[in-house]
């Protein structure tokens, strides 16, 4: 089976699309062609055009100049998008080739998101003509795959998207590349490490996480701890805070992780976290929001602790709990281990995509 995969290259798509790639290649059920959809915005007086700028615009043009150029060279039997983003402009191609469409969210999910990612509402008819495009390119699609629970729901609820046309498959993780191969090392004297992983410090809360540090560095009952932060943002390193430049899968990020104890997301707005994948099967007690849909890997009690959103004295109860509880720590890490590893391994997953893709095909 000859696919082309469509793959969005924005925020946490970017992994996804590298894991996925990475896992097929050789595959002996699919021989993959990737089309990376370049974010970059345009410049000079195309930019200046009315629109041009427009994400959903520029990336389906792009997927359409992309997906052209492929099929000159060699025709595919099927086609995989991810996300709707780049699909909603690839109508005739989709009638043409048999095509799956993968989203983290629906367009009305992320529109309940959008101010933590600086995305507003246009007019009210052009959300109206907005949501009909959107209802098409998810009719024109063979099969769709949501990323959760949460979006399968969305897709039924809001888009009237029949349930038997949804199959959730999870992004996951390398499993391999994130596991521990040795057990932890039980040092009660050694500082508890707490890791956040996040490029947008704002976003993803970690302010929120330096000020429950600070609060928490106040209180004498409070073990010693430390606070590392893997960002793009620029931080100020002070005593017991350390700041990382990382590479997603990169050798030291993983090293990172499992000298770590902890793992803290406290994110204003989410889909669903790649990174809380990567620390649950490293064994790490998660905290996060109930935000998107990651309350489906941080089940509150058995892989981690769910607080609601921006809110500091929840955050700061549930860090002083793990800080001083080894026990419960160890718990909820082998939980996550276990969660992660039976629904969020990425080779596992990609399989299931690949029989998605078959049967679309022979549909």
């Amino acid at each position: 089976m000859r696919a082309a995969f469509v793959l969005e290259q924005t925020l946490g798509h970017v992994t996804h699309s590298q894991n996925l790639q990475r896992l097929l290649a050789g595959n002996a059920r699919v021989e993959v062609t990737a089309l990376p959809i370049d974010p970059t915005q345009p410049t000079g007086l195309v930019g200046r055009i009315p629109g041009a700028r427009n994400w959903t615009v520029l990336a389906g043009l792009r997927s359409r100049r992309a997906v052209k150029r492929s099929q000159r060279r060699q025709r595919s039997d099927v086609m995989f998008v991810h996300s709707q983003v780049p699909a909603v402009l690839l109508g005739r191609w989709m009638k043409r080739i048999p095509t799956v469409v993968s989203l983290d969210a629906t367009p009305m999910q992320y529109d309940q998101l959008g101010p933590f990612y600086a995305h507003g509402l246009s007019a009210p008819w052009i959300e109206r003509l907005k949501k009909i495009a959107q209802q098409r390119c998810f009719a024109r699609a063979r099969h769709l795959v949501a990323w959760s629970v949460w979006t399968r729901d969305g897709l039924v609820a809001d888009y009237g998207v029949a349930p038997e046309k949804i199959t959730v498959i999870a992004p996951g993780v390398d499993i391999a590349l994130w596991q521990r191969n040795e057990p932890r090392a039980d040092d009660r004297a050694a500082p508890v490490r707490i890791l956040f992983v996040g490029g947008d410090l704002q976003r993803k809360g970690g302010d929120l996480l330096l000020q429950a540090a600070e609060q928490l560095r106040g209180e004498s009952t409070t073990a010693v701890f430390e606070l590392h932060l893997v960002t793009r943002a620029d931080v100020a390193e002070t005593p017991g805070v350390f700041v990382h430049r990382l590479g997603p899968n990169s050798p030291e990020l993983v090293s990172l992780y499992h000298s770590s104890d902890i793992f803290c997301l406290p994110t204003l707005g989410d889909c669903l976290p790649m990174v809380l994948s990567e620390a649950g099967v490293a064994e790490l007690a998660l905290v996060s929001t109930d935000v998107g849909a990651i309350h489906e890997i941080v089940r509150d009690g058995e892989t981690g602790l769910l607080i609601p959103a921006a809110d500091l004295p929840a955050l700061v109860k549930a860090l002083r709990e793990l800080i001083t509880d080894p026990a419960l720590r160890a718990r909820l890490g082998r939980g996550a281990a276990a969660l992660v590893r039976r629904d969020y391994s990425a080779g596992d997953n990609a399989e299931r995509l690949v029989d998605v893709l078959l049967a679309t095909l022979i549909a």
